[in-house]
């Protein structure tokens, strides 16, 4: 599993794994709150892109509005425009030669958004926990605001924990 710690500012640092390299990882997890505001980014893996916070302001704003412009444009619309979850239609899945990024959208506009490679297993469980780990640490904190940046240690120690138990998951021998 990959070494996690957090630094002096509180930003986390991901070390690359010492003897086991899974060919299968998450990548980037982005939270972009409904106005397009990046609310929360950080890599989840070492073999993640390094990416600079202007980037990451950039691709989160981006990724806000091609949701939108992919609800508005769709061909096929959901009862309501809603999707599964009761929320606007929009961007769930986008496939590229190395990479897959998922995204699900709350009732309140709240898009999560996650990056992995090709074949990486559970995408769209993770994107429902980290949800629930969301609503969990970040909104039950007295000192959080709604649409404010995501800076609960709580919320990032239980990110991690996820990541490690959905890696240890993809990387143990099936039993048949």
């Amino acid at each position: 599993m990959a070494k996690r710690s957090v630094n002096n500012s509180g930003t986390t640092i991901v070390e690359p794994k010492a003897l086991l390299h899974s060919t299968m990882a998450f990548l980037h997890l982005f939270i972009v709150n409904k106005s397009g505001s990046l609310i929360h980014h950080r890599p989840l893996s070492a073999n993640a892109p390094k990416i600079d916070i202007n980037e990451w302001l950039r691709i989160g704003s981006t990724f806000h509005s091609l949701h939108a412009i992919a609800a508005e444009a769709s061909p096929l619309r959901l009862p309501n425009n809603k999707n599964n979850y009761g929320a606007d239609d929009g961007i769930e899945k986008i496939i590229a030669k190395g990479m897959v990024l998922s995204s699900f959208q709350t009732r309140t506009g709240i898009k999560f958004v996650i990056t992995a490679e090709e074949g990486t297993p559970d995408m769209d469980t993770a994107l429902t926990e980290i949800y629930i780990l969301y609503a969990d640490c970040a909104l039950k904190d007295p000192f959080y605001e709604l649409e404010m940046p995501i800076r609960s240690t709580l919320f990032t120690q239980a990110v991690d924990a996820l990541m490690d138990r959905l890696e240890k998951n993809a990387n143990a021998p099936s039993k048949r």
